[in-house]
């Protein structure tokens, strides 16, 4: 987003910017990195300015989430490019408390082929000891041309090509006698 669309990446409470609220409320994948560990893609769910996320048993597998405090998450954009990198507060939503009660049958409702209803799979996460993280802003988003450390990418060199111009399209000629 640059200067012209009247955006601008300034702190708003809770250490969230108007970039990453945007991203966040498109996201369906995001991709998380937990201790400085690879980027894992995860699928998510936002919920109320942040990313809810389930691993565990018959879930999708995230090393070290369940236990982390921090994270880096990074979400793409419309075209599938990575537009935001920031820094993650993890917090665990534990089963039996409110905060449990609003946000899993909302996320589970949210799971593509999830197997059974979505009653059955909330009480399954619970007594299979899933974990439900609760991925929130913490801090300021890298610039969009900082690459993460483990981007296994670099930025784009400059270059002189340009587009060619086309001509215009002619059906046939017309001969005058």
């Amino acid at each position: 987003m640059g200067e012209d669309a009247g955006v601008t990446d300034e702190d708003a409470p809770g250490g969230s910017t108007p970039l990453v609220d945007e991203a966040m409320k498109k996201a369906a994948v995001c991709w998380v990195s937990v201790s400085g560990g690879p980027a894992l893609a995860l699928w998510c769910a936002p919920l109320e300015g942040a990313l809810l996320v389930v691993s565990g048993p018959g879930e999708q597998a995230a090393p070290g989430l369940a236990d982390a405090t921090e994270a880096q998450v990074t979400l793409r954009g419309d075209h599938g490019g990575r537009i935001v990198t920031w820094p993650a507060r993890v917090s665990r939503v534990r089963p039996g408390t409110e905060a449990w009660d609003t946000a899993a049958p909302l996320v589970a409702a949210k799971r593509l082929n999830a197997p059974g209803p979505t009653a059955d799979l909330v009480a399954r996460w619970a007594s299979e000891g899933c974990a439900v993280n609760r991925l929130a802003p913490a801090g300021t988003p890298l610039a969009g041309t900082d690459l993460p450390a483990d981007a296994q990418a670099e930025s784009p060199r400059a270059t002189p090509a340009v587009r060619a111009t086309r001509k215009p399209f002619r059906l046939h000629r017309v001969r005058r006698r």
